[in-house]
């Protein structure tokens, strides 16, 4: 730990050993009991800026900075490397502390308990209201714990008119056994994915959204947001959909009666328009409200449910029997424990498709996550029981009813006959009634097979079998109405789609939805006004599978990856049951109406793409982000295994660029050809001391890799510190890369001043050529003739805040160098235009292969040419030869580029390379040489030892004249560069190659200077390796 550098003290106030406790304890009034107090030996020491805690807090029997385990420091913590409150940073505890008088330290939080952390409830409010204590305690919001919030709410949305209108129907076509097998395999989904969602919504703190929130934080904002949006809309027209049952129920009872409002259908729309009203002004009224109108309608099926168990115990009535109700029979329920198909839904998967929806709905309190108490508790628990207490009732119902009712019966009292009467066939003569008139001509009216009001028949009071229909449907859109809104206003919140943030602003205590509300209620009653639901009702099904696969896929993606940090406190799930779970999802949506799953997916994939187009700036951690870490490490380690072949040679290239917005046009020439081909990396050498340099490498890191990323250039950043500039480049060379994929092309730009820079930095930049080729790299060499370096330009355009007259701090407490950019400034600068962007048209790339440096001076153009940029330029090699062997010469390039498929076809044979250039270029070659001499030519041998050692970058005279023809021949080059390519759009050359020890630095350059003077396009001086880039062979 760090010590503070603080005078002794005295014992009786900092003296001894404390307790955790002691020093997050407050005394009374707001003071801690080591705050700085006026008068006190604290007052001694200056305090510095630091982060938390008072120079004289006390651990371990002496004074530190460092700060014990709360809750606040955690909190609100969004990636690595964010500060966190209360926590000393790094260079607090590792560096010299620097005192600061400007600034008075702050007493430990009074939200600091002996354990650490914040009392229960001033836990939601650390996040919102903190740091601002002048700001009224705001009304404590309503929230629900798993029984009232999540258990009952997702009970009364898992039950709907099926329950009581197709179960008994469903019971009797597939007999018992069957119904159970049906009933269960529609539980296991919605099991796996109560897993699931409990396993994702107890890996961290969930806040509302609901299905959206856990989608979105697990998968990202791709899938998260399509499965949103639908899933928001889905629960819309939901509401519609049970208001629709609910009225289409009171329009039967009125035409029962005679008591028709208008016409059927308007009876629907106006039935249905007044209840979703009724609804919406419910859900207005608040969430308090809202719950409580969720217990009524569940008490009422509570009575329901008693009211038909009770109806199958008590002895049957001569009107039931006539129906078909005998009350428990175990001959009856041994014929209805098989099966008895009947008309065209007469099949397994056609009754699982009616049934499953009736399973569903048990999002509906994961839907209010932003309401409840505890959503890490409350949701698996609350989920899970209202599963297994539904899946209760549905297996009893179908059993009891199935032991009771016949599956025909006439309804006609005139048809009992005595028992053991001859001609009568069937179950029911055995208990004195004949239905076989009807059953043999298939028009009976009553039975489990024909008539759907069967629960009612059976039950002790009719009308309470009514209420419950009532309270379900009721229930049903209710819950749909609120759910449709809460995650609406999450989605709007994250602004992934454009103009809906309107509808996401909230209103009162709970922040309630109010304008998703209306919103919701406006669709639901479109929908109702429709009054014909039978084609959207497989669409809405269809979403709502969407989501239980996407939900039991999240967890399933977030499992196989294995990031550290998935760490559900949840632990009875499997990540193999929810891939199950998912692939299910998705079969059972084909199932059911396959027209209507690829309608879904089709809505899903155009909201992904439009995500994925769009690319927010958000940053939840997603698995998607673990799982391409996992993908790049995997492929990364399988490269070791695979061997090196020619075939497989890609340029990947280590880039010189210093800051990369510094040098734009040598970032796009080089990114241009390695975009979705091979490796670029941009190397940035910081000169001076390390712990200067440091704080300045971090800060500038992020901002120059999301200048590349909206640049669109495909490449990796990194930098080092080193003392010198050749240092720094050799650390790069032998460090960057990973495994295979390592650099071996070094690309950098020509040097324009070195005849006015300082000998060193000419020896250095000279030298890191010689290193490249030492670690056997590719060297490639860009000049252009306005340069490459725009800093200058962009000096003009430093944000004012970071001038030398007012440096910030950056979070290690050092000071960030002057002119530097912050990241968000250097992300966001004006991108400079460079050739490398525009179209370049019908001009001419032209290739000087002078010595065959295994392939590289071709593969960097060829790669270049299938750019659509520069796809219409005409590619033309230059190769050197002598004027009475031009034929044969030509021939044997054509035929080596030709076994190459380079698609090289304009071969020009240069027989006047050898000439003598004019003698005023070569005066002018003599007069760039002539500042670098040594002129050592009448001195004697250990004079110009001295000198050659003192001053190793100059020209002796003998080093002039070993090197006459080399020189000459540059000279000679650059006046058929002039001639041939001065109207091209890029020319690529073979340089030459100074020897190490032999070739002093000036020369060297004086060579490069002379090859690319007065050329109007770019020029790139590239040298391979000596080994072959490319190859004519299949294997």
């Amino acid at each position: 730990m760090a010590e503070l550098p603080v005078p002794d003290l005295p014992p009786a106030r900092c003296s001894g050993r404390f307790t955790i406790s002691t020093l997050l304890g407050m005394e009374e009034g707001g003071r801690g009991p080591y705050t700085p107090t006026e008068g006190s030996s604290c007052d001694s020491v200056q305090p510095t800026h630091l982060s938390s805690s008072t120079l004289c807090t006390r651990t371990f029997g002496y004074n530190t900075v460092d700060v014990v385990p709360a809750y606040e420091h955690y909190a609100n913590s969004k990636g690595v490397g964010d500060p966190r409150k209360g926590r000393p940073s790094l260079a607090d505890l590792h560096s010299i502390l620097k005192p600061d008088p400007g600034r008075l330290r702050t007493p430990v939080s009074d939200l600091q308990q002996s354990n650490g952390l914040p009392e229960a409830g001033l836990e939601a409010g650390l996040e919102e209201s903190e740091g601002e204590p002048g700001r009224d305690s705001a009304p404590e919001p309503v929230r629900f714990g798993w029984v009232k919030g999540v258990m009952i709410r997702c009970m009364l949305n898992i039950w709907g008119v099926i329950l009581y209108l197709r179960l008994p129907w469903i019971t009797a076509q597939a007999g018992i056994a069957l119904t159970w097998l049906i009933i269960l395999m529609s539980v296991t989904v919605t099991t796996i994915t109560g897993l699931s969602i409990s396993a994702i919504s107890t890996n961290g703190k969930v806040k509302s959204g609901g299905t959206y929130f856990l989608i979105s934080r697990s998968l990202g904002p791709e899938l998260g947001g399509s499965i949103g949006l639908i899933f928001a809309f889905a629960n819309a027209v939901a509401v519609a959909m049970h208001t629709v049952g609910f009225a289409e129920t009171v329009r039967d009872l009125l035409q029962e009666h005679n008591s028709l409002i208008v016409d059927p259908t308007n009876d629907i729309r106006i039935i249905g328009v007044i209840t979703v009203t009724v609804l919406l002004g419910i859900s207005l009224a608040g969430m308090e409200w809202e719950a409580k109108a969720q217990i009524l309608f569940f008490l009422v099926i509570l009575v329901s449910f008693i009211n038909y168990l009770v109806g199958t115990v008590i002895p049957a009535t001569a009107e039931k029997q006539a129906k078909g109700f005998f009350s428990y029979r175990a001959d009856i329920f041994a014929q209805n424990f098989v099966p008895n198909w009947r008309g065209p839904e007469g099949s397994f998967f056609g009754l699982f498709s009616i049934f499953f929806p009736s399973a569903t709905g048990i999002l509906a309190g994961a839907n209010i996550s932003g309401d409840l108490k505890d959503p890490a508790v409350a949701i698996p628990k609350g989920t899970l029981m209202a599963i297994f207490w539904t899946t209760m009732s549905y297996l009893v119902l179908s059993a009891t009813i199935g032991a009771c009712v016949v599956r025909d019966a006439s309804g006609s009292l005139n048809d009992s006959v005595a028992v053991g009467s001859s001609g009568c066939e069937g179950l029911a003569c055995s208990f004195g009634w004949n239905f076989t008139a009807c059953t043999q001509q298939q028009n009976c009216r009553y039975g489990l097979s024909n008539y759907y009001q069967s629960m009612s028949m059976v039950s002790g009071f009719g009308p309470l079998i009514t209420a419950g229909i009532f309270g379900a449907t009721l229930s049903s859109a209710l819950a749909c109405l609120v759910s449709a809104p809460k995650v609406f206003q999450c989605l709007c919140k994250d602004q992934l789609y454009p103009l809906i943030g309107f509808f996401g602003k909230g209103y009162g205590k709970n922040s309630e939805p109010i304008r998703g509300y209306m919103l919701t209620y406006v669709i639901a009653i479109g929908f109702i006004l429709v009054a014909e639901l039978n084609a959207i009702a497989p669409i809405i099904s269809n979403f709502f599978l969407c989501s239980y696969a996407l939900i039991n896929f999240s967890c399933f993606h977030a499992s196989i990856t294995n990031s550290p940090g998935w760490r559900p406190s949840f632990r009875y799930y499997s990540k193999w049951a929810a891939l199950f779970g998912a692939a299910v999802s998705v079969v059972i949506m084909f199932l059911l109406t396959w027209w209507a799953a690829l309608i879904a997916f089709g809505i899903v994939i155009f909201l992904l793409g439009y995500v994925l187009y769009k690319k927010p700036d958000v940053n939840w951690g997603s698995s998607m982000q673990a799982s391409s870490y996992n993908m790049a490490l995997n492929y990364s380690v399988g490269l070791n295994e695979v061997d090196e072949h020619i075939k497989n040679y890609r340029p990947q290239c280590l880039v010189l660029t210093g800051p990369p917005n510094f040098r734009p046009a040598l970032v796009d020439f080089v990114g241009t050809f390695t975009k979705n081909l091979s490796l670029m990396l941009c190397g940035n050498v910081l000169i001076g001391p390390r712990k200067q340099k440091m704080p300045e490498s971090q800060l500038m890191a992020e901002g120059h890799t999301k200048w590349l990323m909206k640049r669109k250039i495909k490449a990796f950043y990194t930098n080092v510190v080193a003392e010198d500039l050749r240092s720094g480049v050799q650390m790069l060379i032998q460090a960057a890369g990973l495994g295979k994929m390592r650099p071996n092309i070094l690309v950098l730009g020509y040097k324009k001043d070195w005849r006015t820079a300082s000998p060193q930095s000419l020896e250095d930049y000279v030298g890191i050529l010689h290193d490249a080729f030492d670690f056997k790299y590719g060297v490639c060499l860009m000049r252009m003739k306005e340069g490459l370096n725009v800093s200058r330009v962009l000096q003009a355009h430093v944000n004012p805040t970071f001038e030398a007259a007012e440096h910030p701090k950056n979070g290690t407490g050092s000071r960030a160098a002057p002119g530097t950019v912050d990241p968000t400034t250097l992300a966001n600068e004006q991108q400079a235009s460079t050739i490398f962007q525009s179209e370049q048209g019908k001009k001419t790339i032209d290739i000087y292969w002078l010595f065959d440096d295994g392939g590289l001076t071709l593969l960097i153009p060829y790669l270049l040419g299938r750019k659509k940029r520069w796809g219409k330029c005409k590619i033309r090699v230059f190769v050197g030869g002598q004027i009475n062997r031009m034929d044969e010469e030509r021939k044997a390039i054509v035929s080596l580029l030709s076994r190459f498929r380079l698609g090289f076809h304009e071969v020009h044979i240069l027989p006047d390379i050898n000439q003598k250039p004019r003698p005023e270029h070569i005066k002018r070659f003599d007069e760039l040489i002539a500042p670098f001499r040594l002129n050592d030519g009448f001195k004697d041998e250990a004079t110009v030892n001295e000198m050659r050692q003192s001053c190793p970058w100059k020209i002796s005279d003998e080093e002039v004249d070993k090197n006459r023809a080399k020189s000459l021949r540059q000279v000679r080059l650059n006046e058929i560069l002039l001639d041939y390519s001065r109207d091209a759009a890029l020319i690529a050359i073979t340089p030459p190659i100074g020897r190490k020890g032999r070739c002093p630095s000036s020369l060297y350059m004086a060579w490069l200077e002379t090859l690319s003077q007065d050329l109007r396009p770019p020029i790139i001086l590239t040298r391979g390796n000596q080994e072959n880039v490319l190859t004519f062979y299949c294997q």
